[in-house]
């Protein structure tokens, strides 16, 4: 397949991006239960911008609380069918691993991004992510895609640049499809 015909994606960062995270003691936390799964205000409308700009929508997530014995998995892929049933996502790809596990698919490592890059023919490099934590931008500069920081101000290292902070996933789709426009 030529460059000029692959594919692209924005990948989206699950809880503080596409839903609301639960913050404790400045940190983010997944949701419990999938009654507390929110989805956050205007991303079903932003993602079907993106999606009727011809862009993928792909949700790469970290979730060790399953690894932990925090979570079942049946909980989060609950979520994750509720979450296909309200959004027009194209894929949601999962690490289920702790950071000791040394796994390839945990943000920051660019693992997943890869993955879902060579199932659907997408040219990472005119493609973006959508993050809350510094994770998710260092596995988006791994894999060579332009990245936003949602910035919530969590206790935690701030991201390393080059990224464009939003407020929101519709301000980082707004920013995406304006460059789209003018590339």
């Amino acid at each position: 397949m030529s460059s000029g015909s692959q594919r692209r994606a924005v990948f989206l960062d699950r809880d503080g991006v596409i839903n609301r995270a639960m913050v404790r003691n400045g940190k983010p936390y997944p949701p419990d239960t999938l009654e507390a799964l929110e989805i956050l205000p205007g991303v079903a409308d932003a993602l079907q911008k993106l999606r009727a700009a011809g862009f993928l929508n792909i949700v790469v997530t970290n979730q060790p609380d399953v690894a932990t014995g925090k979570q079942r998995r049946k909980v989060i892929d609950a979520m994750h069918e509720q979450l296909f049933r309200e959004l027009p996502l194209d894929a949601v790809k999962v690490c289920y691993h702790v950071e000791a596990d040394n796994c390839s698919c945990r943000k920051p490592r660019p693992g997943m991004l890869l993955d879902a890059a060579g199932e659907f023919g997408i040219d990472l490099r005119k493609s973006f992510l959508v993050g809350d934590r510094w994770r998710d931008i260092a596995a988006a500069q791994a894999a060579g895609c332009r990245a936003f920081f949602i910035d919530f101000a969590y206790g935690e290292q701030k991201p390393d640049i080059p990224y464009v902070t939003v407020e929101s996933l519709p301000d980082a789709v707004a920013l995406i499809l304006a460059l789209d426009h003018h590339p």
